[in-house]
């Protein structure tokens, strides 16, 4: 085995980036207190080629040094929006026809593993402060919740990580029908 160099993996350019096909998933981060954990989501979004990143409430967005930092150029590449009310972000993934899934523990949420997505079908997920998590309010608004399953002793995972960890399985069912 070889480890490739930079040219043999094919990157796009960022303008090459921005007209590619997009993955019909959108990450919201609300209120989130990290601009670090902000840069991460979007390598993440790079990454997986999401259709965009969500920043509502409080949470940090572009142009931002720490964002910059994490994000290596990635802040430049994936379509980002902030809107300060939550409502305003769900109010438009609505009217983009995207199903709406908190990642939160809570009562009828359904485990990662068995959350099925459709090819193309339209998937957003909301992401919550590093401490508190998603708003209950925002909860109430969402179509249900996602939540992680955790065999140790402790009953959360850093923000950025969680994102990756959701994300990724979402990712997976799109990627059978995805050049």
């Amino acid at each position: 085995m070889r480890k490739l160099s930079t040219e043999e993996l094919n990157r796009l350019s960022v303008d090459e980036f921005k007209a590619a096909e997009k993955l019909p998933v959108i990450a919201v981060m609300e209120n989130v207190r990290s601009a670090y954990n902000v840069g991460s989501l979007f390598r993440t979004a790079d990454a997986f080629r999401l259709e965009a990143v969500y920043l509502v409430g409080y949470t940090a967005f572009p142009p931002h040094k720490e964002i910059r930092k994490t994000a290596l150029g990635a802040e430049d590449t994936v379509s980002w929006k902030h809107f300060r009310p939550v409502e305003g972000a769900l109010a438009d993934l609505r009217a983009q026809g995207y199903r709406i899934y908190a990642v939160e523990q809570a009562e009828g949420s359904r485990m990662l593993q068995e959350l099925s997505v459709a090819p193309g079908e339209k998937i957003a997920v909301v992401f919550g402060n590093e401490v508190t998590g998603v708003e209950q309010s925002t909860i109430a608004q969402c179509d249900g919740c996602i939540e992680i399953p955790q065999l140790g002793m402790k009953h959360s995972l850093n923000v950025a990580t969680a994102a990756g960890v959701v994300l990724w399985e979402i990712v997976r069912g799109h990627l059978k029908n995805f050049q």
